[in-house]
């Protein structure tokens, strides 16, 4: 056995379920490949005495989600995590589809603004909307789409919905219709901290800096990766 072997043993060797970690096995046959299989009698899981392939271990999707939030791209994290490029999208589909947006407080003071980026060509540009809690800096809502009312509503109508004390936005008049006077406000440094976010982002997440030769490929991936950067 090589190094890029994964076994399913604990520290004296034994081994042991990888999802209950249990020791109440039972021998299923073997693989095409010659492999031992087990049965779990505790969670009724079955698995290999050992992998070859580095997808099939425990932990990492974790390590998918680090990773991601740490700015790497899609093929350098392919590699350093030694699965393919293809296993390590679908992974971040599941990851991302997987995560429960949270809860957003009532009464909160926030800033919207918008990010513009692109998806395969400088041509075909695309938004970033999303809100800032002013106090906590966490982010609630995002939305992808061309800067239009309907784009912007989503996010601002999530706002509404958990009657935000006060909305800070730029001086873009589409949102003079979408907010109400009474919370709107356009004051000089009003957005200063979500401008501030946009940098870190910029920052952060290749696909969105504006001078790189990394750009997103896929809409669904660009929502799946701010999904995972923005609420885990």
């Amino acid at each position: 056995m090589n190094q890029s072997i994964i076994k399913c043993k604990d520290s004296n060797g034994i081994v042991q379920c990888p999802q209950c970690k249990g020791f109440h096995l039972v021998k299923n046959g073997f693989t095409k490949t010659g492999k031992q299989q087990y049965c779990c009698k505790t969670c009724k899981k079955r698995f290999l005495e050992y992998y070859t392939y580095h997808a099939c271990r425990q932990g990492l999707n974790q390590d998918i989600i680090s990773l991601t939030k740490e700015g790497m791209g899609i093929r350098s994290t392919a590699r350093f995590l030694k699965i393919s490029a293809t296993t390590l999208l679908s992974r971040i589909v599941a990851i991302a589809k997987s995560i429960t947006p949270p809860a957003v407080p009532f009464g909160k003071t926030y800033e919207v603004d918008e990010m513009q980026t692109f998806i395969k060509s400088k041509d075909r540009k695309i938004w970033l909307i999303y809100a800032l809690d002013k106090q906590t800096k966490n982010i609630p809502c995002f939305n992808i789409g061309t800067r239009t009312n309907k784009s912007l509503n989503v996010v601002v109508k999530t706002l509404r919905n958990s009657q935000a004390k006060r909305i800070y936005t730029d001086s873009l008049k589409n949102y003079k219709s979408l907010i109400e006077k009474g919370i709107h406000r356009i004051t000089n440094f009003g957005t200063n901290h979500i401008e501030r976010k946009n940098l870190t982002l910029r920052t952060h997440i290749k696909r969105l800096s504006r001078k790189t030769i990394c750009f997103t490929k896929s809409f669904m991936i660009l929502a799946c990766i701010l999904r995972i950067y923005f609420w885990c």
